[in-house]
C-alpha cells in the first residue's frame, strides 16, 4: 500500500476546501466572529482572569471550538467520499488509499491551524493578553494537539450517516455541544454538572489551562485529572463511533 503524499492533490484539496462557502463560514468566520462578540466587543474583555484577561479566555475558548469544527468537518468529509468509492479509485493511481487517508488528515489538521491562527490573530489584535509569552505557545500546542480527536468524530459520523448530511451533521452537532460545554457562555448549577459530561468541555477546559489552572468563572476549580477523564472517555466513545461506521458502511455493500 503507497504511502506516498501528493503535493498536487495537498494543493487540491486545500483550494477545494478554500472555495467552499461552507467550510469558510463554519471553520474560519464562525469562530473569530463569535470570538469578536463575546471577547472583544463587550466591555468586561480587559478584566482579568486567572493569568491574563477574559478576551485572552474567550480567544483560547473560541479558538479551540474552531480546530473542533474544522477536524470533524473535513473528516467526515473524507469518510463520505471513501464510501462513494473515490478512496478505491485513488488506490489505482500511485497516490493510494493510505497516501490518500494521509493527505486528508494534513488538510483537516490545516485547516484547524487556519482556524486557531485567525482567531488568536483577531486576539491579538484586539487587546488578548497573558501574563507570559509560553501561554500563548502552551494554549496553542493543546489546541492542536487534543484537537486531533475530534478527526475521530468527524470519521465516525462520515461513515456512519447518509453522506448529504454528515459534514454539516458534523459541523452543527459541534456547535450544539459548545453551547451546553460550557465554551460560548459561562454555565452555573445543573447546566455547569451536565456541561461536564460533554464532549467539548474537556478539551476546552485544558487548552484554558496555561491560562486559568482550572479556575471557572463560577469560582469553582476543575481538577486536572476530571479534564483528562472527560478527554479520554470521549475519545473511547468517538472510537467506537468509528468501528460501527466502518460495520455500518460494510453493511450496506
Amino acid at each position: 500500500m503507497s504511502m506516498s503524499i501528493s503535493p498536487t492533490m495537498m494543493r487540491v484539496e486545500a483550494m477545494r476546501q478554500i472555495r467552499n462557502p461552507y467550510t469558510l463560514a463554519f471553520t474560519l468566520g464562525m469562530p473569530v466572529a463569535m470570538y469578536l462578540l463575546f471577547g472583544a466587543s463587550m466591555g468586561y474583555g480587559e478584566i482579568t482572569a486567572g493569568y491574563g484577561n477574559v478576551k485572552y479566555y474567550v480567544m483560547v475558548s473560541m479558538a479551540a471550538y474552531g480546530t473542533a469544527v474544522a477536524m470533524s468537518s473535513i473528516t467526515s468529509l473524507a469518510a463520505t467520499e471513501a464510501k462513494q468509492g473515490w478512496g478505491r479509485q485513488l488506490a489505482m493511481t500511485p497516490l493510494g488509499a493510505a497516501g490518500y487517508a494521509v493527505t486528508k488528515l494534513l488538510t483537516a489538521v490545516a485547516f484547524a491551524a487556519l482556524a486557531m491562527l485567525a482567531v488568536f490573530a483577531a486576539g491579538f489584535l484586539t487587546g488578548a493578553e497573558a501574563t507570559d509569552a509560553w501561554r500563548w505557545w502552551a494554549s496553542a500546542g493543546i489546541i492542536l494537539g487534543v484537537g486531533l480527536m475530534y478527526g475521530l468524530y468527524g470519521l465516525g459520523v462520515g461513515l456512519f450517516f447518509n453522506s448529504d448530511t454528515a459534514a454539516a451533521l458534523a459541523s452543527i452537532s459541534m456547535t450544539f455541544f459548545a453551547f451546553f460545554g460550557n465554551v460560548f457562555m459561562p454555565l452555573d448549577g445543573v447546566m455547569l454538572d451536565i456541561a461536564r459530561f460533554t464532549p467539548l468541555y474537556g478539551f476546552v477546559s485544558l487548552s484554558r489551562w496555561p491560562l486559568t489552572e482550572g479556575l471557572l468563572t463560577t469560582g469553582q476549580t476543575d481538577s486536572l485529572w476530571m479534564i483528562a477523564l472527560n478527554i479520554v472517555a470521549w475519545l473511547i466513545v468517538f472510537g467506537i463511533l468509528v468501528a460501527a461506521g466502518v460495520k455500518r458502511s460494510r453493511s450496506r455493500r
